[in-house]
This record gives C-alpha cells, sequence and structure tokens, in this order.
C-alpha cells in the first residue's frame, strides 16, 4: 500500500497545498516550528479521520477558517482508490471513492503507524493510553475486532446505566449482561492472540536493531487473572464469576469495574517492567520496535503494508540507533514518511519546510 498524494486545506499553520510522494522514502526537512509534524499529521489525519495529537477537532483548523478537509490518494495491491476527510463547525464527514461513506466504512482502509516523540507514553503512562493503542491497532488490521469493541462499549453504557440506578433486578439487565459477557470475550481472545503474535516480533526487532542480548516481551494483563485456557465457555463461565466477586462494589459505585476496559498491556525487558526499571534510551527503542512489529502484523493481518510515518528522528535517537534505524528501513519495501531537523543520506524524495509551506528539493 502507498500514498500517492494528499491534498490538505486549511490544516493548521500549513499553505494549502497538494504533495505527491516516493513510494519510498519521503523526508522533510526543517526548523522546529515550520510545521513538519503537521504535515505527518495530516496524512494521519486523512487516513484515519483522527490526529495523534489531538482529540479536539477545532485544534486542526487554521486560525481564522471554520473548516478544514485533507483528501489521500492512493493505491492497494488492486487499484487506485482515495479517501477525504472534512470537519466543520457542524459535523465531521467521511468520503472514500468520493462517495460519502460512515466512519465504520472509512477506518482501515489506508493503515497508517505513527510514531512520534510522545509515544513514550505506551510505557510511562497510564493503562487508559495502551487500551486505546492496542485497540486503534488492532482493530486496523480486523474489522471484526472493530465492530465487536463497538458494540462491547455500548453494551458497558447500557450495564452502567442499569448499576447506576440500582435497576439490576431488572430482567432486561441479566440480557444485556450476557451480552456484555459474549462481546468481552470475544476481545479477550482476539487481544491474547495479538499480544502472543506480537511479543515474538516486537523481541526480534528489539534485539536486531538495538540490543541482541537482552529479551523483550509483551504481557497481556487481564482483569480475569491467570487465563489458563483459550476457550469461550471457560472463558465465559470466569468473568461470570468475576461478576459474582464483584458486584457489591458495582451496586454500591454505580458503574462496571470487571471488563476488558479494566486490562492493561505490560512491556518487559530482562522479565522486568520497563516503565520502573528501563532507561530512557531503553524506552524509546522499545516503542520504535513496537511501531516496527505493527507493521508486520499488518501486513500478516491484510497482507498490505501500512505506511510508516516518523517524526522528528534526528533528535530523539543518538547516531548509532539512528544509523540503525534508516538502515533497517532503506531495506523493507514500505512506504515512509520522516521529519528531521537534519538532512540523512538515505536516498529519499526530499521536501523543506518554512513557515507553514512545502518546497519540493528534488
Amino acid at each position: 500500500m502507498k500514498i500517492l498524494e494528499i491534498n490538505y486545506i486549511n490544516f493548521r499553520n500549513l499553505i494549502d497545498r497538494n504533495l505527491k510522494f516516493s513510494p519510498k522514502i519521503n523526508l522533510f526537512l526543517g526548523k522546529n516550528g515550520q510545521g513538519k509534524t503537521s504535515i505527518i499529521e495530516a496524512v494521519y489525519f486523512g487516513a484515519t479521520g483522527k490526529s495523534f495529537r489531538t482529540s479536539k477537532n477545532p485544534d486542526m483548523i487554521k486560525y481564522g477558517k471554520n473548516k478544514v478537509g485533507c483528501f489521500i490518494e492512493y493505491e492497494d495491491r488492486i487499484n487506485q482508490k482515495n479517501l477525504s476527510v472534512k470537519i466543520d463547525s457542524q459535523k465531521k464527514e467521511y468520503s472514500f471513492n468520493r462517495k460519502k461513506v460512515p466512519y465504520d466504512e472509512f477506518y482501515g482502509k489506508v493503515n497508517v503507524i505513527s510514531f512520534i516523540p510522545e509515544d513514550i507514553e505506551l510505557i510511562v503512562g497510564s493503562p487508559s493510553i495502551r487500551r486505546k493503542f492496542f485497540d486503534g491497532e488492532i482493530s486496523q488490521g480486523n474489522e471484526e475486532y472493530f465492530k465487536n469493541l463497538k458494540e462491547y462499549t455500548k453494551l458497558l453504557k447500557i450495564r452502567n446505566k442499569y448499576l447506576k440506578e440500582k435497576n439490576y433486578k431488572n430482567e432486561m439487565f441479566q440480557i444485556y449482561q450476557e451480552e456484555f459477557i459474549k462481546y468481552g470475550v470475544k476481545i479477550i481472545k482476539k487481544r491474547i492472540e495479538y499480544i502472543k503474535n506480537i511479543s515474538i516480533i516486537l523481541n526480534l526487532n528489539y534485539r536486531k536493531l538495538f540490543d541482541n542480548k537482552k529479551e523483550l516481551s509483551l504481557k497481556y494483563s487481564s482483569f480475569l487473572g491467570e487465563i489458563k485456557k483459550i476457550d469461550t465457555d471457560y472463558l465465559e463461565n470466569l468473568f461470570r464469576e468475576k461478576i459474582k466477586e464483584e458486584f457489591f462494589r458495582e451496586i454500591k459505585y454505580g458503574y462496571s469495574n470487571v471488563g476488558p476496559q479494566k486490562d492493561d498491556f505490560l512491556f518487559l525487558l530482562e522479565e522486568k517492567e520497563a516503565k520502573s526499571f528501563s532507561s530512557q534510551g531503553e524506552k524509546k527503542s522499545i516503542i520504535f520496535s513496537l511501531k516496527l512489529s505493527e507493521i508486520d502484523m499488518i501486513l500478516k493481518e491484510k497482507r498490505e503494508s501500512p505506511i510508516f510515518l516518523i517524526d522528528d528522528v534526528s533528535s530523539y535517537f543518538d547516531s548509532i540507533r539512528k544509523e540503525n534505524i534508516l538502515d533497517y528501513l532503506k531495506k523493507r519495501e514500505i512506504q515512509v514518511i520522516i521529519t528531521s531537523t537534519e538532512t540523512m543520506n538515505i536516498g529519499a524524495k526530499i521536501f523543506s519546510v518554512k513557515s507553514g509551506e512545502v518546497y519540493e528539493d528534488n
């Protein structure tokens, strides 16, 4: 999969522009504060309908304007296609091949992996950050998981409403609760499978690029505790037992205290939790290895290579780590869009960025 071009209008501080990309490496050069990050944010926004910098849509609209839009032309293994996202003060609109579609039919058409300095929060931040991240990544490659997650979220809200209103003796509560358990188990099973597979790839990438003497793994920490087998009946019964254990507390506080919305994902380096025991350099290397592993997982799930967006690589890694990364990327058959404050000899198509304007250097 490759993005051929992007057209953005009123996006942050950028001057409206149409950009055509190389199918290999694209390098955006410029000093800090010139708009480099906004370019890869625009690509991410055009591909996913979301930003990796903010959850507030108005933040992406240029000052003084009342709407923003991104149009992406791309090709997959079948043919050329296009996506667009538009936001105004009233609504958000998605299109696929110039036809308006709901978000469910938009998300996952173009797979992108972003790497930004703030991603360190995946290790040091709260469990909710990791849940949101892994749910998003699994959903990119698996439409069924995306739908199950959406249904589970709806059931969680319904269950919480019944608990808050102390209406748990209503027979409808039991019906919704069984659906809550059913969809919760579907999510748990897919998470277990995904983490098992990506953990192997994660360790290989970390050892290949950063430290071949250390073992890195990813652990799924479920609210169910120790899971001895991945069997639907077993997991559903375990879920029911957890509900029985926590039900008094749930009634008292009026919300669900059980379910995969309570899960976490732990990074372990040499069997020690990276959040507490790894250095800053190790944490950065773990996250970059994770992003590369996502590429492999999407390739496995969809037989399509995602687009890799990397922000500020020259200041994020030391020279040795940076050289290892760039050598690795040159060998991979993936499209890369990268920003830097300094030039790099990586055979890229080069763009210069100054005061929101983009100039093509070659």
